[in-house]
């Protein structure tokens, strides 16, 4: 399996859709096997995808990223683990462990939470929703 994870200065880089740099790793049963270092050369949604596929890819660790990203990275088969904030070696860690969907680790360390997620408010219906109801 092919672990990418976008970096900038020893952090998981916040925005996915403007990263530049990956550390890629390759994983065998569950311990990392061998690493690589590399810059990203497009921007472009579809073109950014095309880069990770041809890499071979399996998994994403990021920061943000927009829908539209996730969404083409996902349709070509690249699971992604977004809206990861901190010390990227320390995702790298908990992934291989597999316990990275703990959200307590996920979110550790992290300033904002992503759209949708957290104490979401319950909308209130409509008096027309209410008189449909009845």
């Amino acid at each position: 399996m092919k672990v990418a994870v976008a970096h900038w200065q020893g952090r998981v880089s916040p925005v996915f859709d403007v990263a530049d740099r990956l550390v890629l790793l390759e994983v065998q049963d569950g311990r990392e096997v061998h690493r690589e270092n590399l810059r990203l050369a497009s921007r472009e949604s579809f073109e950014r995808t095309k880069e990770l596929v041809e890499l071979g890819v399996n998994v994403l660790l990021c920061g943000a990223i927009s829908l539209t990203l996730e969404k083409a990275l996902i349709a070509a088969g690249i699971r992604v683990v977004g809206f990861l904030g901190g010390e990227f070696e320390n995702f790298i860690h908990v992934f291989l462990e597999g316990k990275l969907d703990d959200g307590r680790v996920r979110n550790e360390g992290r300033i904002g939470k992503r759209s949708g997620m957290g104490s979401a408010r319950k909308r209130r219906p409509s008096s027309r929703e209410n008189d449909l109801r009845r």
